[in-house]
Parts: structure tokens; sequence; C-alpha cells
């Protein structure tokens, strides 16, 4: 078994962990529910993909066991996330790269692949010249599967900080070009990770609204 981690591909989009399959929330215009899933079109998010991928370029990382996908990170810059119009925070900066999402496997949690996913995203902005990144996070802990943005202890533990505090949705943001030199070869750690992925899953197909 090869574990990779790649630019997330039109391919992965119907093959994301959890209720992430075919999700558009956050590529959706109108208000919703913060919960993963509360919207899903997978024809609407290829294309979302198709116009990122045509005018800015690779917009998230996966983590993969041969042709199995054991977690993903999603980003680009904020105009093409509406959904963050409605954050409580407010609005994420016009010259910031937003991390949308990261969402890992239920069998490949607690392992350090959150990390290492974090860690290709900021690799690769850093490497395209990109200079600030902003994510919103969740400060009531719980499921943080069920929840579109990350944990706030955990993006505080990799060096964000607060631009725009609330008790639940705050704006976190990091300067990329705080960061040391890339020299880690992230996929060999990728592959050196001790999880004990069981047999590989059914994918079912995404829901539609």
């Amino acid at each position: 078994m090869t574990r990779r981690l790649k630019p997330l591909e039109v391919g992965h989009l119907g093959a994301l962990p959890c209720e992430c399959e075919g999700c558009v929330f956050w590529e959706t215009d109108s208000r919703l529910e913060a919960r993963c899933g509360a919207a899903c079109d997978i024809a609407m998010l290829r294309d979302w993909y198709g116009t990122v991928c045509r005018e800015w370029g690779d917009c998230g990382r996966v983590a993969s066991e041969d042709d199995e996908v054991l977690g993903f990170i999603k980003y680009a810059p904020a105009r093409y996330f509406p959904q963050a119009s409605y954050f409580p925070s407010g609005p994420p900066s016009e010259n910031a790269v937003l991390l949308a999402c990261i969402h890992i496997r239920d069998d490949a949690r607690r392992h350090g692949l959150g990390r290492l996913l974090l860690q290709a995203a900021l690799k690769d902005l850093s490497l395209r010249g990109e200079r600030c990144v902003e994510a919103y996070a969740f400060a009531n802990g719980g499921n943080m599967n069920a929840v579109p943005v990350m944990g706030v202890e955990f993006l505080l533990r990799h060096g964000f900080t607060v631009s725009r505090p609330h008790p639940t949705f705050p704006l976190l943001k990091l300067d990329l070009r705080s960061l040391v030199t890339w020299t880690e070869n992230l996929e060999a750690v990728l592959d050196s990770l001790r999880i004990p992925i069981g047999a590989p899953r059914r994918v079912p197909s995404p829901s539609i609204e």
C-alpha cells in the first residue's frame, strides 16, 4: 500500500469522506446552516472546481492510500467561497487565501494526518507566492466532522492567530512569510504514519439537492 499527497482533482469530488461528497456549503451564495452537507450538488461542485482551477490553480490537497481518499483540505481565494460572507466574525480579507475545510476519514483520524494536510496546503501556497492565509474556526468543540470549518485549537497550534474574535466562529490568519523554508518531505512523512486503515469502503453516490 502506497500513500500519497496529491492535488485535489475533479475525480476526487465524489469520493470525499463523510458528508463531504458533493457538499457545496462554501460554494453556495445563499445563507446556510453551518453544517457539512447543508447543501449537496455534485454537478455544481465540479463546475466550481473547474472555474477555480482555470482562473487560479489547484484548490486543495488530498491524502490517499492507493485509490482510497483518507482526507483532504480545500482552499482558494475568498472570492470563490460566497458562504464566507455570512460568517458572524466578518468576511475574510480580499487578498487572503481562505482555508475552507479539512476532513479526515474516521478510521484515519488522530494519527497526524490533519497536521500533514495543513502543512501540504501551506507549502503549496507559499511556493506559489501567496502571502496571507485565513480560516474560520469552530470554538465550541464537539463533533468536528459535522462542522465545515477547522477547530480553533488545531489552528492555534500551527501558528495561526485570531484576526477577528467570535465566541463560536472566530476568523484566524497566518502570514506565510513568517514560515521557515520548507525542507520536510511531507509525502515521506505521510507514508510513515501508523494509520490503521480498514478495508476499502463502498463509496455511496452523492445526494443532489
